[in-house]
C-alpha cells in the first residue's frame, strides 16, 4: 500500500490499514496509528508494570521498536490485539532481563570477594613457586621454566639438546623437590 495523502483529514481510515501502510515506510500512517493508540499502549504498559516511570520506559522502547515490528503485521488480527501481544511481550522480556541482571548482581560481592582472594593466593603461590625454584639446580630449573611456558616436552629437548625423556625426568624431579620444600615450610 502506498503512501495515502491526507490522513488527518480522513480518520475514517482503519488502524490495519494505517499500520498496513506504515509497514511499508509511510511516516505520516506510522504517526497517525501512533496517536490513535499511545495512550491505550501507555495504560497497558502501566498495568503490565504497576510504575509511571517503568511505564514510560517501557512505551517508549515499545513505540522505538514498533516501526521494525510493524513489519510483521499481516492484519490477521486488530491492530490493538497485535500491539497488546508486542507490548505484554517487550514487559515480558524486561522482566526477564532485570531479574537476570537481579540474579547476576546478586552475590557480586562474594564472587568479588573471592575473585580477589584466588587472585592473592595465585599471586602468593606464583611468588613462592619462583622462590622455590631458585633452591633448583639450574638444569632443573631451566627445564621447569620452559615447561611453564607451555613449552612442550618435545620443544624443551630440542632447545636444551636432550632427549625427551629427560625433559620428563627432570620435570617430575623438579616436582618433587618442590613439594619436598613444600613439606619443609609447612613443617616450620
Amino acid at each position: 500500500m502506498g503512501p495515502v495523502i491526507g490522513y488527518e483529514m480522513r480518520m475514517n481510515v482503519s488502524d490495519e490499514n494505517l499500520a498496513l501502510a506504515a509497514a511499508g515506510g509511510d511516516g505520516a500512517a506510522y504517526q497517525l496509528l501512533l496517536s490513535r493508540v499511545y495512550d491505550r499502549l501507555f495504560g497497558l504498559c502501566f498495568r503490565l508494570t504497576g510504575s509511571r516511570a517503568e511505564a514510560e520506559d517501557l512505551t517508549q522502547d515499545i513505540c522505538l521498536a514498533l516501526p521494525g515490528k510493524l513489519s510483521g503485521y499481516r492484519a490477521q488480527a486488530k491492530v490493538t490485539t497485535w500491539l497488546y501481544r508486542v507490548a505484554v511481550n517487550a514487559a515480558t522480556d524486561r522482566r526477564r532481563r532485570q531479574a537476570s541482571y537481579t540474579r547476576a548482581t546478586d552475590g557480586w560481592a562474594d564472587w568479588e570477594m573471592d575473585r580477589v582472594q584466588s587472585a592473592q593466593e595465585a599471586t602468593e603461590a606464583t611468588a613462592w613457586l619462583y622462590r622455590a625454584m631458585a633452591e633448583l639446580s639450574p638444569t632443573l630449573r631451566d627445564t621447569l621454566a620452559l615447561v611453564l611456558d607451555d613449552v612442550t616436552h618435545t620443544e624443551a629437548a630440542d632447545i636444551l639438546g636432550v632427549s625427551e625423556g629427560t625433559i620428563s625426568w627432570r620435570v617430575a624431579e623438579a616436582k618433587k623437590k618442590l613439594r619436598a620444600l613444600k613439606a619443609e615450610e609447612e613443617d616450620k
